[in-house]
């Protein structure tokens, strides 16, 4: 699965890009034809701790899945964004299934 990753004003570094890649590969055991995702990482401009947002899209065959959170880490964040679209998927499993 091909991951582009986006840092919007800011430079992401290695460490967190390759954490996300690791936990998006992981989404391929729950649907195996996930074609690709963009990530896009962005710091909100507020007073409160959990400034940090990510915004995870995937490209499946038909559908497009999306998730975005915000927390008080990025990695936070994207382990959340990951959770909501392995709900997601199962979602879409089970519905398939079910027709």
């Amino acid at each position: 699965m091909q991951v582009q990753v986006h840092s919007i004003h800011f430079d992401a570094d290695q460490k967190l890009i390759t954490f996300i890649n690791e936990k998006l590969q992981k989404l391929t055991t729950f649907h195996d034809q996930i074609i690709g995702g963009e990530v896009f990482l962005r710091l909100e401009k507020s007073d409160v701790n959990e400034n940090k947002v990510a915004e995870i899209k995937l490209h499946v065959p038909g559908k497009d899945l999306f998730a975005k959170r915000q927390c008080r880490t990025f990695e936070e964040a994207t382990d959340d964004a990951v959770e909501a679209l392995r709900r997601q998927i199962r979602k879409q499993r089970d519905k398939a299934r079910s027709h």
